[in-house]
């Protein structure tokens, strides 16, 4: 079975709270890849719990990104939309690769230092193991291509090492099962651009995050227009005008990141924003800005609040995204046993 020409995969985990930064950062970009490629998007909630979840929160956290996606304008018909804990393959993979991955290779992954802190000896085995978790749900569906973040680029790099070692170590049968260029792809990464890390409302040198105490620091995905307009105009703000160039933005981490949450939305750069309002205040700029954030994100909520009024919808969605994501996996699964030599009924 040949890899398809293009195949894209990624995933959100279900923490709770989506806000502007996980649409602009991740979501906002699924929709925009969706047109004319096969995608496969996934509420990759085995990722979720590596750490400890209240499990009627998770349950609803699950529903919760699923609406968030539909919401957005990803198309659950023309693309596969479904949790990650629905395919076993993932998990099947997931085991079969932590035997090909290297114990050297996942402690030099940064973020498992940074999650599990100095408490290290505490942290779960699957914490550590997240890695090649990631790089199953990739290589289960032998996708060409991941968008990522920067802060997921050195995870994607892991998973390429792992595909490579893969089809190295098993290229005799690799090659006697019709496949002659490996079996897995060497995935590439389609790396976000730099106008979608989005910071605190509050304080703009630290990145906006469900976890912070003041609901005022984020725009939630659920807010209604009311809230989002409130949030924007108590955004955190300097006295001086706003600059014409971008050079102007050095150093005043709140201007720079107003500019970057406007450019993203109207799916423009930060130079075309300064052009249009250099030398403006900030209050005629957030005036813009609510009515931009308003017209954008304000159907968003509403269309979450609908879909999660009626949960069985939702469960609908990702029941049939499953069905259709396990004919791929199933055959991936077949075509690793055959591979490595494991006897199948």
């Amino acid at each position: 079975m040949a890899a398809v020409a293009e195949r894209i995969f990624s995933g959100v985990q279900p923490t709770g709270n989506l806000h502007l930064g996980n649409y602009l950062g991740a979501i906002k970009r699924f929709v925009d890849l969706q047109k004319g490629r096969e995608c496969i998007y996934c509420v990759v909630d085995l990722h979720a719990i590596t750490i400890w979840q209240e499990p009627e929160d998770l349950k609803r956290h699950i529903r919760e990104v699923t609406a968030a996606f539909i919401a957005c304008g990803i198309d659950p018909k023309a693309n596969i939309v479904f949790n990650q804990s629905q395919v076993s393959g993932h998990a099947e993979l997931a085991w079969v690769l932590n035997c090909v991955a290297r114990m050297g290779w996942l402690n030099r992954m940064t973020q498992f230092k940074e999650k599990a802190g100095k408490d290290r000896e505490n942290a779960s085995v699957g914490l550590f193991a997240y890695p090649t978790l990631m790089a199953a749900d990739i290589l289960l569906y032998r996708a060409t291509h991941v968008p990522v973040g920067e802060d997921q680029k050195q995870h994607l790099e892991l998973t390429r090492d792992i595909a490579q070692k893969f089809n190295n170590d098993y290229a005799r049968t690799i090659a006697a099962n019709g496949h002659e260029d490996g079996y897995f792809p060497m995935t590439e990464p389609l790396i976000a651009g730099p106008a979608t890390r989005v910071m605190s409302l509050r304080d703009g040198s630290k990145k906006m995050s469900k976890s912070d105490a003041s609901d005022n620091s984020r725009i939630n995905l659920a807010d209604d227009a009311d809230a989002i307009a409130t949030k924007v105009r108590k955004a955190k703000t300097d006295p001086e005008p706003l600059p014409s160039e971008l050079e102007g933005l050095k150093g005043r981490p709140e201007a720079d990141n107003l500019v970057g949450i406007f450019a993203a939305l109207s799916d423009g750069a930060k130079e075309d924003v300064l052009r249009d309002f250099g030398g403006a205040q900030f209050s005629a700029f957030k005036a813009a800005l609510v009515e931009l954030a308003v017209e954008k994100l304000g159907p968003i909520g509403g269309e979450m609040k609908r879909l999660m009024d009626d949960p069985a919808s939702i469960d609908a969605i990702l029941s049939d995204g499953a069905d259709r994501a396990r004919v791929i996996a199933d055959q991936t699964i077949r075509d690793v046993k055959d591979i490595i030599g494991l006897v199948r009924g």
